[in-house]
């Protein structure tokens, strides 16, 4: 039987994609698999070398876009299928971290805390988590100012001030309330 886990990184940043993974794990599995959040940034950079290396990996995203006309929650549904779909191969079954399942054809459970549950969705997060930080890293060569190589677009107090004193960039939510409310106090 084929089991793909799939997560997500992103739904809480002011700023950037969200990005979902789908993984397929490759025979033996893949030792000292976690919850991305639980390891430490090296630890999950060797982690997605060999994951990418061995097993079946599909990513999907949802850009800024998506995110303000359909919502955050819409448009990681929306990622979570593009990762799947991404896989290049049909899963007989598909595990998503979380409470909530796209609306596809697949045979799918939610499973809430699956990132620590289950070692396919743990790969899965840390694929995600690892592509998304790379997009915000990039992006904060581009957009100088916002801290967003440290704080990943998360709402910390220096993208907070930058967000106050130089106004949204295109990366930004404008639908999430900080985003707006910086955009009207500047008049943007």
């Amino acid at each position: 039987m084929i089991i793909a886990g799939v997560d997500e990184a992103g739904r809480g940043p002011l700023a950037g994609p969200v990005v979902a993974a789908a993984v397929i794990l490759c025979e033996g599995g893949i030792a000292g698999l976690d919850d991305s959040k639980k390891l430490s940034a090296a630890r999950r950079a060797t982690l997605e070398r060999e994951i990418l290396a061995r097993c079946t990996v599909g990513i999907g995203m949802a850009d800024v876009a998506e995110i303000d006309e359909i919502n955050i929650l819409q448009a990681t549904l929306r990622a979570m299928t593009r990762a799947v779909e991404a896989l290049g191969v049909m899963p007989d079954h598909v595990l998503v971290d979380g409470n909530r399942l796209p609306r596809w054809g697949y045979s799918a459970e939610a499973v809430v805390g699956g990132d620590a549950l289950h070692p396919c969705i743990s790969a899965a997060s840390i694929i995600a988590k690892e592509h998304r930080d790379r997009i915000m890293i990039a992006a904060d060569a581009d957009w100088p100012g916002y801290g967003w190589a440290r704080n990943k677009g998360y709402g910390a107090a220096v993208h907070m001030e930058a967000l106050r004193r130089l106004g949204p960039t295109p990366l930004h939510r404008r639908s999430f309330a900080p985003v707006r409310q910086a955009e009207l106090a500047l008049g943007s």
